[in-house]
């Protein structure tokens, strides 16, 4: 019920998405490691917020996984510098 109710942004949020995928692989282009794992991040949350709504469980757990790798290459960017 509760996700039903933002139902309504899902078309919005998948526009969002792609000009972040976009914007993503531009950075990954130009080498700017960081950038894309920043950019990356919102991108994979989207749509684990777009899989639990419609049910795709791939989705889902590709994107979680995604997420996590984020995290922590985005940590070990802060934490050591890479």
């Amino acid at each position: 019920m509760f996700l039903m109710r933002f139902a309504a942004f899902e078309q919005p949020m998948k526009r969002l998405a792609v000009a972040l995928g976009i914007a993503s692989t531009i950075a990954i282009v130009q080498g700017w490691h960081l950038a894309s794992m920043v950019i990356g991040l919102p991108f994979c949350m989207i749509w684990v917020y777009c899989g639990w709504l419609r049910s795709e469980p791939q989705l889902k757990l590709i994107n979680i996984m995604f997420s996590g790798l984020y995290i922590y290459g985005i940590a070990r960017f802060f934490l050591f510098g890479d």
